[in-house]
Order: C-alpha cells, then sequence, then structure tokens
C-alpha cells in the first residue's frame, strides 16, 4: 500500500524520526475490535496488538489507538502480523463521551473520552430531508466537529424525498453561519460529486450522524459498490437501524480516504467550548453586548440576549440548544476533575505504599 494515498505526510514523517532509527515501519489503523487492529501498512493489510508498554502506561481508552490513527509498528509481514509500539500525535481527534461501568453518570458510572475517530481533515454531517431533519442536532454535531480539528461539512442526503430542498437549506443556514451545505440523493446519485471535491488523494473524511439518514449508502455511491450493508428506515418513525458495527477507514478507488461510523443519536461533547463558541458565535456576540459582565441572560436589565429573544431576532430554539450543551460542559468539567483528583489520589497512594515497604527494607 502507498502511504502517501493512507494520508502519510511531513507532519508524520517528522514524528517517527525516532522509530525509524528503531526499525519500526509506519501504518495506520483501518479497523479495532476489542484492542485488535487492522493496520494499512506498506506490507499490505496487518492485524496487530498493542505492546505491553502502551498498555501499561494507558491511563484511559483514549490512549489507545483508533481508527485513522498513525502508529509505529513491529511488523511480522510473513505472519501478516505486527505489534504497535507507540501511537503518533494526531492532527485531528473526534471524540464523544462515554460513560462506563455503571450507566449513567448520576449513578456513578465512570466518564471517559471515546475516540471516535483521527487525523480528519473533513467531517461530513450527515442529516436526512426524509423525516429526520433536526436543526438542534446539527448544531451539537457541529459543535463537537469544531473542537476535533477538523472542518465540518453539512449534507443533508435524501434530497428525492423531500419537496422543498431550498427551504431546508435556508433554515440550516440559519445556524451553520458559513459551514459548506450541500444537498444530494445518495440512492439516485445525484450531488455526490460536490463531496468527492473533499476527497483528493491522501485526505480522510469521517461521516457522522444518526441511523437511517444514509451514510452506508452515501460510502457506496462514492465505492461505486455496495460494500457496506444497508437498511430502510422504519416506517412508523422515520427511524433507520444501525447498520454499521464500528468504525472502518475504507480507502476509495478515485482517491481519498472515509471512514463510516455507527449512527449516534445522541453526541455527547467532550472537549471544551471553543467548538461552542464557534456554532453560537451569533449568542456569544450577543452577550458581549449585555450590561453586565456576569449577565445569567434571565431577568437582568439590559441584557441583549433577552431583547433578542423578545424582538425575533434569536430563534428560542436555539438558545435552548446553547443553554443545553453548556451546562453540558459545565458538568463534564465537573466530572474530569473528579477523575483527576482520584487520578492523583491513587497515584500518591502507589508513592506512599511504594515508601512504606522501603522504609521497612532498610
Amino acid at each position: 500500500m502507498n502511504l502517501i494515498e493512507l494520508g502519510w505526510n511531513s507532519f508524520f514523517e517528522q514524528h517517527f524520526e525516532q522509530f525509524k532509527r528503531e526499525g519500526l515501519k509506519p501504518g495506520r489503523v483501518a479497523r479495532e475490535h476489542k484492542q485488535r487492529y487492522a493496520v494499512y501498512s506498506q506490507h499490505g493489510e496487518l492485524i496487530a496488538e498493542v505492546s505491553g508498554k502502551i498498555r501499561h502506561a494507558a491511563r484511559s481508552r483514549s490512549d489507545f489507538p483508533a481508527v485513522g490513527d498513525w502508529v509505529a509498528v513491529a511488523a511480522r509481514p510473513h505472519e501478516r502480523r505486527a505489534t504497535i509500539q507507540a501511537l503518533l500525535p494526531r492532527t485531528s481527534s473526534f471524540s464523544r463521551k462515554a460513560v462506563l461501568s455503571g450507566g449513567m453518570p448520576d449513578s456513578g458510572g465512570k466518564t471517559e473520552e471515546q475516540v471516535l475517530a483521527t487525523n480528519v481533515d473533513t467531517v461530513f454531517l450527515v442529516c436526512g430531508l426524509g423525516g429526520d431533519f433536526n436543526l438542534r442536532r446539527i448544531e451539537r454535531y457541529l459543535a463537537v466537529a469544531w473542537d476535533s480539528g477538523a472542518d465540518p461539512v453539512v449534507v443533508l442526503n435524501k434530497s428525492d424525498l423531500c419537496s422543498n430542498v431550498e427551504a431546508h437549506i435556508e433554515e440550516t443556514e440559519s445556524c451553520t453561519f458559513g459551514v459548506p451545505i450541500h444537498a444530494l440523493s445518495a440512492v439516485k446519485n445525484e450531488g455526490l460529486n460536490a463531496l468527492r471535491e473533499y476527497l483528493d488523494v491522501g485526505k480522510t473524511a469521517v461521516f457522522l450522524g444518526s441511523s437511517g439518514v444514509g451514510k452506508s449508502t452515501l460510502i457506496n455511491s462514492l465505492l461505486g459498490d455496495d460494500r457496506l450493508k444497508v437498511c430502510p428506515v422504519r416506517e412508523s418513525d422515520g427511524r433507520g437501524r444501525h447498520t454499521t458495527a464500528g468504525r472502518e477507514m475504507i480507502l476509495l478507488p478515485t482517491g481519498g480516504i472515509v471512514i463510516d461510523t455507527p449512527g449516534i443519536r445522541e453526541l455527547a461533547m467532550w472537549n471544551d467550548d471553543e467548538g461552542l463558541k464557534k456554532t453560537f458565535d451569533d449568542i456569544e456576540q450577543l452577550a458581549a453586548r449585555c450590561r453586565f459582565r456576569d449577565c445569567s441572560h434571565q431577568h437582568e436589565p439590559g441584557c441583549a440576549v433577552q431583547d433578542a429573544l423578545t424582538g425575533g431576532t434569536l430563534d428560542p430554539g436555539r438558545w435552548q440548544s446553547y443553554t443545553k450543551l453548556l451546562k453540558e460542559l459545565k458538568y463534564l468539567a465537573t466530572r474530569k476533575d473528579q477523575r483527576a483528583r482520584l487520578d492523583n489520589e491513587k497515584i500518591w497512594k502507589k508513592i506512599s505504599q511504594w515508601s512504606k515497604s522501603r522504609r521497612k527494607l532498610e
């Protein structure tokens, strides 16, 4: 496999120098299943596992390789296997909040970062026009996409099922502020050339959206065959079933790389509020014009946000979406602080135990 076609560039070359001297080879993670990985490399596809060093040093699941990662491997081509010895820095990382071993956060579950895809150039945010159109979900996805470091693009699929496509585009433009929007039909193979513009050789895009919006159908259309399984949406509520079992990196015959992901109806944020500021720049600017710097935007005099809501220049639904995401970020910050404190306590406990055992030996 050609490393350039896999997305290799000078950034990764620079960070790989130390590993090259150790005789390791570069590879890119294409699939992951229970910490076993399919890695694309100059030797072709290799089945890989992480080294004990990585496993021991990892503090959370985000420290393990994810689909899209470049890794340094000790390759055994004759066995079609490899050992991942190191993880190269990421140019972008698309993550969400995941709650482990305990259900919802309020029930005591452990909150961790789940990395969905890395080293992505473009995030295609797919929304269906056949009954699944949801501006609030687009706003949520957009905030997370900006945080990833990749460039977001909104894809309105199933234009063949919509009689007022232009109206939906205008509605989407009201909350995306300059982010490219493309309406198309994957089933009828209409408008897909607009997506190919983002998929030059070596460029990577990830498709994100809830089940049933047509992500797998879009990728099949770009591939030119029905490689990915697709299922019709339910007629009762217009919702789809999960047809993608896991994340997978797919090489397109015309160049470019796409990453397919399972449908995600509720994408919980993980990173800081920079993505939120970009997505809701209009509200941020309104808040800056409030009379009081610490305005809560509730009942204070001179509140520019409340004036805009009363005057009809700010959509109440958009304001509610902003406040909901802001609350999530504040709650997440609290969970991160708690985890950092617990991790620190564990470290000092180990140091104390080591110190006591050392004194006994002396």
